[in-house]
């Protein structure tokens, strides 16, 4: 196993390359750069533009540019911000723990919902409850993460009306937009944990959603298909309980194609997030992606680029491992 990770970490090197020289070269193609931008201002010498375009470095070509910026980050630095001329990783390291509390409480979510549901819909196939439970699966699948977002937002609200008028209780149940609340600095640490938290419930729930709805179809249908072979009718005659049957011999089977997925959860619970992040004003990764390509500040992108990049293959090296564990089939030695 040893021997399989440390070929995998090898194996990362040339798709990691890949991925950034493609994001750059993208970058080079789009029609001008921030110093074109900031020659438009009036205000602004053309011996000014010429300085800063020597000190980032954009008089060379765009290989040379490339060759540096990766001799950088060999050295952990990720470059400079041509906007704010701060170093990029400051300005990207608040938005990525931002939006990794929301994927990781989305993730928590995922699987703490799908699992139950997938198994109790499989064990109570063509039940009403099974009915209930597709239908909701299709809900989930059909409604865009954004406008999903927007009509508990609108519910939220219009249940404020209802108990302003009826108890004459005029707060909202969740928190709709931001991260903390106007007085998070005067809160202890304990009270910042229940306050992010109290945050993270409505955008969290709203990313969960399209994710539960598709892995709760794909676990009926495993499970379905695995209640249904002769392994486990030679269990239920051997006189083993449903339960048994259910959560040990047909669920371990059934849940390797959700290990086998891992690897591509992280980036698309991001990138599920992204718009996510928009609706409910969350300082996290898109919306600083987006200002970042708007001001064309080159070196925020790709510092974007390489952290997502990373997940991914990341979380493809760890399904790969999960997968091996769950899977007695499968061995790496």
């Amino acid at each position: 196993m040893f021997g399989y990770v440390v070929r995998r970490l090898f194996n990362l090197v040339p798709t990691f390359l890949g991925a950034t020289f493609l994001a750059f070269l993208v970058a080079q193609l789009v029609p001008g750069d921030f110093l074109a931008q900031r020659a438009l201002e009036p205000n602004v010498r053309p011996e000014t533009i010429q300085r800063l375009r020597e000190q980032f470095g954009l008089d060379q070509p765009w290989p040379v540019q490339y060759v540096r910026w990766l001799g950088s980050l060999l050295q952990g630095d990720l470059g400079l911000s041509f906007s704010s001329n701060q170093p990029v990783w400051d300005l990207i390291a608040a938005p990525i723990r931002n939006s990794m509390v929301l994927v990781v409480a989305s993730l928590v979510l995922l699987y703490a919902l799908a699992i139950p549901l997938g198994v109790f819909s499989a064990v109570r196939q063509y039940s009403w409850a099974d009915q209930i439970v597709s239908a909701v699966a299709y809900f989930g699948l059909a409604i865009p993460n954004f406008f999903f977002a927007q009509v508990l937002i609108l519910g939220l609200f219009l249940l404020r009306g209802f108990t302003r008028d009826a108890f004459g209780f005029n707060e909202l149940l969740l928190p709709v937009a931001q991260m903390t609340s106007s007085d998070f600095s005067d809160l202890n640490a304990w009270g910042r944990f229940l306050d992010v938290a109290h945050h993270t419930i409505l955008p969290a729930f709203v990313v969960a959603t399209s994710g539960v709805a598709g892995f709760t179809r794909v676990l009926r249908a495993q499970m379905i298909e695995y209640l249904s072979s002769d392994f486990i009718r030679t269990a239920r005659a051997k006189g083993l309980g449903r339960r048994s049957i259910t959560y040990k011999h047909a669920l371990r089977p059934a849940v390797i194609p959700f290990v086998a997925g891992i690897g591509g959860i992280l980036p698309t619970l991001i990138g599920g997030a992204g718009l996510v992040e928009i609706v409910v004003s969350w300082p996290g990764i898109t919306p600083t992606l987006l200002a970042a390509i708007a001001r064309q500040d080159i070196y925020v992108v790709l510092g974007l680029v390489v952290v997502t990049t990373l997940l991914l293959m990341i979380g493809n090296l760890i399904s790969d491992l999960l997968l091996a564990a769950v899977d007695p089939r499968i061995r790496y030695d």
